[in-house]
């Protein structure tokens, strides 16, 4: 505040052990992120802030949030908000909230679900097109128009369904933080089986009884087999029949053209990953893989960076200068679990 009356424009600051960072959004909101992890950069906590907010416009619009009229009714509403901002907050088996991509899974059996997905979501909201098919909050198949999207919101919507208690099936109404953040849609979700959860993205039509008694049973009761397959792959993200090394412990696998992400902690078979766990316990590697990827891309692949290019380097001299880098960053990450 006292900066912003001298014209000066400070987003971040630290203290001995705390990094903190605030952004303002649309004059009317005022977010704070405190982070005591060593790595934690103002990138990581910059995104976390936007994620917030969207999420927050995402569950009660933008209406409500810019035109503040009643601030304890705007409390109770943003009640409906908090499982899916402690989402972002809880170390969990999701990345989208650091890479901006939406977790995915890689299912032997995806032609056929695509297939199914595609005609199902013709049958039940013609007008639309907006479905996509989901294992325990990660993204299976998706139509089309699902994938034009933004990044943020197919991020969005997937942690929303991933964090909402289970349910046979939900009629939720949703806002579009950037492509409807003032009208709202309706999100309709049905469980297939057990964590796996087929949605839509609709208007007014059709109901929601009427797409559970008519095409569910009718479109995905001749795919058990394949829907249960998706349910056993979804912790590696992909099928068994992908051969990886037998000293990978993580992996997180981003395409930054389609906006999607692999992220697995156990890579292999049941066995191997439990020696693996033996040595280093899956806590510890996704903090390894989030502190890393966060150091990474806000120290070396910035998004937005303001500083110039001093010098013109060689492409050797460039690999080597950053092959240092990284192998300083893995010592310095690796190095805190020591002993």
């Amino acid at each position: 505040m006292f900066g912003s009356n001298q014209d000066i424009f400070l987003t971040s600051t630290c203290t001995d052990n705390t990094r903190v960072c605030w952004r303002v959004f649309h004059d009317s909101i005022t977010l704070i992120a405190m982070s005591s992890e060593e790595d934690a950069s103002d990138l990581y906590l910059s995104h976390l802030l936007d994620n917030v907010f969207s999420a927050m416009v995402l569950v009660i619009g933008l209406d409500d949030l810019v035109n503040l009229k009643n601030v304890e009714r705007l409390k109770r509403e943003l009640r409906a908000c908090y499982k899916l901002i402690d989402s972002f907050l809880a170390a969990l088996d999701w990345m989208g909230d650091l890479t901006q991509c939406v977790d995915c899974v890689v299912s032997p059996h995806s032609d056929i679900l695509q297939e199914a997905l595609d005609v199902f979501v013709v049958a039940a909201a013609s007008e639309s097109n907006f479905g996509c098919l989901m294992v325990m909050g990660k993204v299976v198949v998706a139509t089309e128009k699902w994938w034009r999207l933004t990044a943020q919101e197919v991020m969005l919507l997937a942690w929303l369904v991933g964090s909402l208690a289970p349910s046979t099936s939900r009629d939720y109404p949703i806002y579009l933080p950037h492509g409807s953040p003032t009208v709202p849609h309706r999100l309709l979700t049905f469980q297939l089986v057990p964590g796996v959860e087929v949605c839509l993205l609709c208007g007014p039509s059709p109901s929601l009884q009427q797409v559970q008694t008519e095409l569910i049973e009718r479109f995905w009761s001749p795919l058990l087999e394949p829907l249960m397959t998706c349910l056993r792959v979804h912790q590696r993200s992909f099928s068994a029949g992908i051969p990886l090394h037998r000293s990978v412990l993580g992996l997180l696998l981003v395409n930054r053209e389609q906006n999607k992400h692999l992220f697995t902690l156990q890579p292999h078979a049941v066995e191997h990953s439990q020696q693996q766990g033996a040595a280093v316990p899956p806590e510890r590697r996704r903090s390894i893989l989030r502190q890393f990827y966060t150091l990474a891309i806000s120290s070396y692949f910035p998004a937005h960076s303001s500083e110039e290019t001093s010098g013109i380097k060689s492409p050797l001299q460039e690999s080597y200068e950053h092959g240092n880098k990284v192998e300083e960053s893995w010592g310095r990450i690796l190095g805190q679990g020591a002993g």
